[in-house]
């Protein structure tokens, strides 16, 4: 790296005991130097520029063995949109086609777009509240490639990015936080609001221009010039550890003050996921989310929350069609959506509604 990057090594978090950040993510923007931005780049020098760098990727230790080296039009409209379910690409880089590849390593934390918007996009992913884990993921890797590619870097201004607001250290580090108190306690928007007063970017839970499903938002960083990557990022934590206190706060408000209308909420989700034959992706991600919040006030088993989080992503579309071994039509999905969740929410006992002393 040639912008400054010191830090300490990421220690576990206590705010996350919560589990209130669901995943933590940087991705860092880059493009090699004396060749245009990818939107200007002619088809033969998009597919040389690929060329160039997907072994390059693929040959690092971190990335080896990649689980997935491949160029965009290999891929089918299923495959890419399971690969956006994951997180692992855009999806602006799901629509690209020649000249465009993707790499990622065996445990799917560690994945390069190439000739997405800048020729290089790398992210790393960890779940829970890593964010400096994943910083120090994403730098590794950054490194290790630098030694191979030289990047369009300026002294006085950084990395040079395709779009000016990435221009600097080239640095997108975000939170995926579960804050279904705040939604029910009605905060959310006034949260929001201050959150982007502070600089910070507020989106739904597929990024920019998505929504907020399943209570579930994304908080980043908006500026990346000016600032070196530490102090962006300690910005950020400091952030997202108030909106854990923010959420758990509203929790604590709801269990104290609204325990009947908590109790409605989660009971009706509890009937519907158990009795449904028919749920759409957003219901059922809604659905999901107030169970999880049942786990985490105690209301349900604590050890029912991973297999919640996995619901999360395997009762999104692509990934159901792919569970059936057939192609779906919209009624046919939320039909297999809402026997997946019975099937695997089957035995989970009703919640202890007791506890909320209505």
């Amino acid at each position: 790296m040639k912008a400054e990057n010191g830090h300490s090594s990421a220690a576990p978090s206590p705010e996350n005991e919560s589990g209130i950040v669901i995943t933590s993510r940087v991705r860092l923007a880059r493009n090699v130097k004396d060749f245009p931005f990818p939107g200007w780049l002619k088809k033969a020098d998009r597919l040389k520029l690929l060329e160039t760098i997907q072994p390059a990727v693929a040959d690092l230790s971190t990335m080896r063995p990649a689980k997935v080296s491949v160029a965009m039009e290999t891929l089918t409209p299923l495959d890419k949109q399971l690969l956006v379910e994951k997180h692992l690409i855009s999806r602006e880089h799901a629509a690209k086609n020649a000249g465009s590849g993707l790499v990622v390593n065996g445990d799917e934390t560690l994945s390069v777009m190439i000739n997405e918007e800048d020729h290089i996009r790398l992210q790393a992913l960890r779940p829970g509240f890593h964010l400096l884990e994943a910083w120090e993921a994403a730098d590794k890797l950054d490194t290790a490639l630098e030694d191979k590619l030289e990047f369009s870097f300026s002294p006085s201004l950084g990395y040079l990015t395709a779009c000016p607001t990435n221009v600097g250290t080239g640095m997108r580090a975000s939170a995926m936080l579960h804050l279904p108190g705040l939604v029910l306690g009605e905060q959310i928007n006034q949260v929001i609001k201050s959150v982007n007063q502070l600089g910070l970017a507020v989106r739904g839970l597929y990024g920019e221009g998505t929504e907020a499903l399943g209570n579930l938002f994304q908080i980043s960083n908006q500026t990346t010039l000016g600032e070196s990557e530490r102090q962006i990022l300690d910005r950020l934590l400091k952030v997202v550890r108030q909106l854990i206190e923010l959420e758990n706060n509203a929790r604590q408000k709801l269990l104290q003050e609204k325990a009947r209308m908590l109790a409605d909420q989660v009971g009706r989700s509890y009937g519907i996921v158990l009795h449904s034959y028919s749920i759409s992706s957003k219901e059922a991600l809604n659905l999901i989310s107030l169970l999880r919040l049942a786990a985490d006030l105690a209301l349900l088993p604590a050890n029912l929350k991973p297999k919640l989080d996995t619901l999360l992503i395997s009762t999104q579309p692509a990934h159901l069609q792919q569970a059936s071994q057939k192609k779906l039509g919209a009624e046919e999905r939320d039909a297999f959506r809402a026997d997946l969740l019975r099937e695997k929410l089957k035995g989970v006992p009703e919640p202890a509604m007791r506890k909320l002393h209505l």
